[in-house]
């Protein structure tokens, strides 16, 4: 029974676009698998980890309707492994999956369809929201770094999505610093708060495209789902309450200082070589007219960086995990980062020139 024929990037590619979430080993072997179910001239491929089910699709010839599973790391290192001009045959024979391409052979064992956990679709309490692949992409960038793993407060392990009137606001917070972005909407909206898991996070970023093609997003309390291109994406939300991020950054800090984003990246980096490696600490010493940015190790050895600014003041000590800096300075595209002080002892924020859609706070360490 034919499945599939035609040049081997018409199936690798939509492939690789569900195979992103097969985990390796789990305790249901099926979900190693990919469903492959053909219905005339479509063939739909539909992968899932219970958390997620990603499902696409491939355009093909026949008549033929047929479904079942297969391995899909298998399947997808097979085809990688074609020659990219490769003519691949798929079909469906005596329980196996047979692949002909050119002079090779391959014939993989599969499971059945009807076995293969599939997610249902929310359907209660829906927000729907319609936006590009780039507005979605770049919110993502701004503030996914910031996510938790593995911390034990489940509901950090994710991203915050607001959507509020005509705004949708992101979130990732891991307890030491917080990463904020929104972007305006088109037209008010039904307010909703999901929080993302990670894994979708990370998963969206990978697939979503940097231009403008649309982005359909459907929220309910319990799921989100994301359709774009030929993708169609569900995911389970973590169900928890997410920190209070409005209380988290700080208002009316009085010290302000406008720093050369590549400037104080370029010097951090620097400064990073000789931290410890277990808690890479840098202390940032604000002078009048001067940042010295100071890192020591347990080998006694140190570097000191030193950055003209404009700073009029009572000098400020303060330290912190480099890495933090390091995060937000590599994912925000400004030419200028504003930092706002308090004292030694309070978090800092950082914002970008005359905008407001932007804000990362970060704790004090001690050094």
């Amino acid at each position: 029974m034919l499945l599939f024929k035609g040049p081997r990037n018409q199936i690798l590619e939509p492939l690789q676009s569900v195979c992103g979430i097969v985990e390796k080993r789990h305790t249901l072997p099926i979900l190693s698998n990919v469903l492959m179910e053909k219905q005339g001239d479509r063939l739909t491929l539909l992968a899932t980890d219970i958390e997620i089910q990603i499902k696409t699709g491939a355009a093909t010839t026949g008549s033929d309707t047929a479904a079942l599973t297969v391995g899909a790391r298998k399947l997808q290192d097979i085809l990688r492994s074609l020659p990219e001009d490769a003519e691949v045959n798929l079909s469906f024979e005596d329980k196996r999956l047979q692949l002909k391409a050119g002079r090779s052979r391959f014939n993989l064992q599969t499971l059945p369809a009807e076995d293969f956990p599939r997610m249902a679709q929310a359907e209660a309490g829906q927000t729907r929201l319609n936006v590009t692949q780039k507005q979605f992409k770049r919110l993502l960038a701004l503030v996914q770094y910031a996510m938790a793993q593995q911390d034990i407060r489940y509901y950090l392990n994710g991203l915050l999505l607001v959507v509020k009137g005509n705004e949708m606001r992101m979130v990732a917070t891991d307890g030491h610093r917080l990463a904020y972005a929104s972007e305006t909407l088109g037209e008010q909206q039904q307010p909703i708060e999901v929080i993302l898991p990670r894994k979708t996070v990370l998963e969206l970023s990978r697939q979503l495209s940097d231009n403008d093609d649309a982005l359909e997003i459907v929220l309910s309390p319990t799921q989100a789902l994301f359709r774009f291109g030929a993708i169609e994406f569900i995911s389970k939300l973590i169900d928890g309450k997410f920190p209070d991020y409005e209380r988290v950054i700080p208002q009316g800090h009085a010290n302000l200082i406008k720093l050369s984003r590549t400037g104080l990246l370029q010097s951090l980096l620097r400064a990073k070589i000789l931290t410890n490696e277990k808690t890479p600490g840098v202390r940032l010493v604000f002078t009048n007219g001067s940042l010295k940015i100071i890192s020591n190790n347990t080998e006694r050895e140190e570097a000191q960086e030193e950055i003209e600014i404009d700073f009029q003041g009572d000098s400020i000590d303060i330290g912190f995990n480099v890495n933090y800096l390091l995060d937000v300075l590599n994912n925000v595209a400004a030419e200028e980062v504003e930092c706002r002080l308090g004292d030694s002892n309070s978090s800092a924020l950082l914002s970008l020139p005359g905008n407001e859609s932007f804000k990362y706070v970060v704790m004090p360490m001690r050094i």
